[in-house]
């Protein structure tokens, strides 16, 4: 039978409401009576009941996160970063996977509300009006982390997408490279595939050199699309000299359909991305790439979602933190 509240007053011989202070770490318990507490409560094996704890301070401690994809590593040191600041200040995460697909995520979405959580973050998915229409529905606060919606209403924490892909692009440029192709993400994704590719054509044009849509193929952030779009690549007469590639494992996939077709990176391809997670350096040769501080967006959203549920003043909406770029032996200079 499941040990109550009830019988921990017993054993221990205290009235309910001096177990609930001591449950509840109430200091206005004496040292002598919260040993004989604790006592019972190992004795008898008691667990208090979270959800009715919820029930009467209205809290719950619990946050819910919403992770586009669990088996990307990205994500998983997004949730690192939030998993350590929830614990510093005593929350405890729902971690739900939704395969980036919008009727999963809103599904989740509802189903997080419906457990009454007192905070939710929504990590590194495209914001639709469906999305702010489910988050509406509630009155608990909402944090994007590693993406933002389009009209920037909703707090989030992410970095410059635009910015990190025109840098990179930027980058070959400076190393001699005027023919320089693009596997971009998805681009109805505005926040993150499109970001990147505008970055891409940004840098093309300050550059004064013309954008060919020849040289872009659209993959899903995957590794197989890297490798898909590698090989329209080859097939092309005038071929590109170097391609910046919208994630890692897009990058890693284009690199293998280099050295499948006999060639080599950075011999005859040289190639560049965006994220800069530990695969970069695991493929040879090693990956150059933007440096997304994925641990720091996790740690910032929770942070500032912790703020929010305790009604604590925020000095910005918005909050972009800075990328930094890695060269390894992916890129050559041409003359």
């Amino acid at each position: 039978m499941t040990v109550t509240i009830y019988d921990v007053a017993r054993e221990a011989g205290v009235s309910m409401a001096t177990v609930s202070r001591v449950v509840n770490n109430n200091p206005n318990v004496k040292p002598q009576t919260r040993k004989k507490v604790f006592e019972a409560i190992e004795r008898l094996g008691y667990r208090p009941n979270a959800v009715a704890r919820g029930l009467a301070s209205k809290k719950t401690t619990t946050v819910g996160v919403v992770i586009p994809d669990i088996s990307n590593m990205n994500f998983a040191e997004v949730a690192r970063g939030i998993e350590d600041i929830a614990t510093m200040y005593h929350y405890n995460i729902i971690l739900c996977n939704a395969d980036k697909k919008k009727e999963k995520e809103i599904r989740v979405i509802n189903t997080l509300l419906e457990k009454q959580v007192d905070g939710l973050l929504f990590m590194g998915g495209t914001v639709t009006e469906e999305h702010v229409q489910a988050f509406r529905t509630s009155s608990i606060p909402i944090v994007l982390c590693a993406t933002t919606d389009e009209n920037e209403n909703i707090p989030a924490v992410d970095i410059d997408h635009e910015l990190a892909a025109k840098d990179a692009v930027t980058k070959l440029i400076e190393q001699g490279h005027r023919k320089i192709g693009m596997i971009s993400g998805t681009l109805q994704d505005l926040s993150l595939g499109y970001a990147r590719f505008q970055g891409y054509k940004l840098a093309l044009q300050e550059a004064g050199i013309t954008y060919d849509e020849n040289y872009v193929r659209a993959g899903n952030y995957k590794y197989e699309s890297g490798i898909e779009a590698m090989n329209h690549f080859l097939t092309l007469e005038d071929r590109p000299t170097a391609i910046f590639a919208a994630t890692d494992e897009m990058a890693i996939g284009a690199i293998h359909a280099v050295q499948d077709a006999g060639l080599s990176v950075p011999d005859d391809f040289s190639v560049i991305s965006v994220d800069n997670s530990r695969i970069a350096t695991m493929v040879r040769p090693q990956l150059s790439a933007v440096a997304q501080p994925m641990y720091d967006i996790g740690a910032v959203s929770m942070r500032l979602l912790t703020k929010l549920m305790n009604k604590e003043e925020i000095e910005q909406n918005k909050f972009v933190l800075p990328h930094d770029i890695v060269m390894r032996k992916s890129v050559k200079t041409i003359q």
